[in-house]
């Protein structure tokens, strides 16, 4: 069974859902792929593994590094699931391109080259943002490209880890949804 249940974050709604294992989702509310991976049956109720995900979003959010990973159970393919766990070693306020975890990929499945668009599908698909840093990946060029959730939401979560942004190119606009008050939020952290 799927159980789920939401996180008001600073940056809005977030929809969590677990299964007996694990979180196998944590969406944005109207993010691309929102709750793609969510089946159509599901209860919403806390559990404890969902319990413990609101937690590290707790720490997260005070602008601290969460010492502990919650339970997670993502659904995807096993090239998706690689990929995700080289996400996963991505440390806090630091970033990885996309070329780096080609290579990394590579590496693993010993293979000279691996294209860095499918590793950008295998990132954009990432059902448990946040947890598992999809916002810490920039594009070769120092670009800070697609995040589902959102550019801004991907430039807040950076901006919250501290992460030094002086060598990106960040997109006019990035703020145009927040208001004022979300950024001095940010800033306070």
């Amino acid at each position: 069974m799927v159980y789920t249940d939401t996180y008001k974050s600073l940056l809005g709604d977030i929809l969590l859902a677990a299964d007996e294992i694990g979180l196998i989702g944590l969406w944005f509310e109207g993010q691309k792929y929102f709750a793609n991976t969510l089946p159509g049956e599901h209860i919403s109720r806390e559990t404890p593994v969902l319990a413990e995900a609101k937690q590290w979003l707790d720490i997260y959010f005070s602008g601290k590094e969460p010492d502990f990973i919650p339970s997670l159970h993502p659904v995807g393919s096993a090239f998706r699931q690689a990929v995700w766990q080289i996400l996963l070693q991505i440390p806090y306020g630091q970033t990885m391109t996309y070329g780096e975890i080609a290579r990394r990929m590579a590496d693993i499945q010993k293979v000279p080259h691996m294209s860095a668009q499918a590793v950008g599908g295998a990132v954009g698909h990432n059902g448990v943002s946040i947890i598992i840093p999809c916002h810490r990946v920039v594009g070769t060029d120092g670009s800070l490209t697609g995040y589902a959730g959102g550019m801004d939401k991907k430039i807040a979560l950076l901006e919250l880890e501290h992460t030094d942004m002086s060598g990106f190119f960040i997109p006019k606009r990035s703020f145009s949804c927040y208001s004022k008050n979300i950024k001095n939020k940010l800033q306070e952290i």
